[in-house]
């Protein structure tokens, strides 16, 4: 199968889309990351997947800790930021630290993470991390499929069908 068609194919399975950050000598490092699935209750693992040549790989391998920030449906300027190649992608942007990680403002899940291992796979590795914490809001996460961002629409209704109700009682 040529790269094109591949391509094409994956661009039609919907995404969770995350700024997975760590730091490096102090300084927070992040970038946008779309492969992450849940891959064990017990221990609860994660995966996610990045290429070989990144220099967020290579962070996250010193580090051995990162943080999966997964996006809120309104926060497709902070994954297009994040992805793009300007070397401080955290400028402007609301963060804190939560246990010495980057914690992006606004997100509607956060998980803090440790590295059991990783696996190359072609030209990307997969990280398998350990779950050691997380948070979560009502928020309706952000999603990309078929090269559109956005959230799943009944998800959307649902909490804003109960925002309103709250809102009105």
């Amino acid at each position: 199968m040529d790269q094109e068609t591949f391509k094409a194919l994956m661009a039609g399975v919907p995404a969770p889309v995350t700024v997975v950050s760590t730091l490096h000598r102090g300084q927070p490092k992040g970038t946008t990351v779309s492969s992450l699935a849940s891959l064990s209750l017990e221990p609860p693992l994660v995966s996610i997947a990045l290429m070989e040549s990144s220099n967020l790989l290579r962070h996250l391998r010193d580090n051995g800790r990162f943080a999966i920030n997964l996006l809120a449906y309104n926060q497709a300027s902070l994954a297009m930021q994040f992805a793009s190649s300007v070397e401080d992608r955290f400028k402007g942007v609301d963060w804190s630290f939560q246990n010495d990680l980057p914690r992006l403002a606004g997100v509607a899940r956060y998980l803090e993470c440790e590295i059991e291992s990783d696996v190359r796979g072609g030209d990307h590795a997969a990280i398998f991390a350990r779950v050691v914490d997380c948070w979560m809001s009502e928020m309706p996460p952000l999603i990309y499929v078929d090269r559109h961002f956005g959230t799943h629409s009944s998800y959307a209704t649902k909490r804003e069908s109960r925002g309103l109700a709250e809102a009105t009682n």
